[in-house]
């Protein structure tokens, strides 16, 4: 899968299940089920979201945070090391009523937020310049962090944009940015 950050198994039933819905090929009691726990999950990210504290408060609850006075959410705080749903629940007890389900999405969240928010701004990236043409004379071998079948493959294919790239079997997300810093970088010295 091209963004597979997004892919995840825990995920799969609030990524899955409103296509099944609009699909008709959901059922009532899974619609059901899959109702309450979005509500409890919403509830869940909500909470998370509200509940902040400053970086001395978090200090003074054994919390490994830098003491740079900045406030921080409890989701935030969940991405840290060795913060968890129950650790929190200590301070604000209102994260002690969530469901195990709920707890472990908002952890597998919190864990991989930094990671997606990066996958985010480079699929944003991409689209932005899928019309990049690329030169013709580009030197695949030149573009620092291909792999050899990447390379391969962009020197059989010689595709004319970032987006046929893009499209060709086997390329990867990290070969597109590779590619993509490339020729921006030979762009701005050939204007420099």
């Amino acid at each position: 899968a091209e963004y597979r950050l997004s892919l995840r198994a825990d995920n799969a039933d609030q990524r899955l299940t409103p296509i099944g819905l609009a699909a008709g090929c959901v059922g009532t009691v899974r619609a059901a089920a899959f109702g309450d726990k979005s509500a409890r999950l919403e509830r869940g990210r909500s909470l998370a979201r509200d509940l902040k504290m400053s970086s001395a408060a978090a200090r003074g609850h054994g919390l490994a945070v830098s003491a740079d006075g900045v406030t921080r959410s409890a989701a935030q705080l969940l991405a840290y090391p060795d913060v968890t749903v129950a650790r929190l629940a200590e301070v604000w007890p209102a994260l002690g009523d969530l469901g195990a389900d709920v707890v472990e999405q908002l952890e597998v969240q919190a864990h991989y937020a930094g990671y997606l928010e990066r996958q985010s701004a480079d699929i944003v990236a991409f689209r932005r310049d899928e019309d990049l043409t690329l030169p013709a004379d580009v030197d695949f071998d030149a573009v620092g962090g291909l792999s050899t079948e990447v390379r391969g493959l962009l020197e059989r294919h010689r595709p004319l944009t970032l987006g046929a790239a893009s499209r060709i079997p086997g390329m990867t997300p990290a070969g597109l940015v590779a590619l993509l810093r490339h020729v921006r970088g030979a762009a701005h010295r050939r204007t420099a």
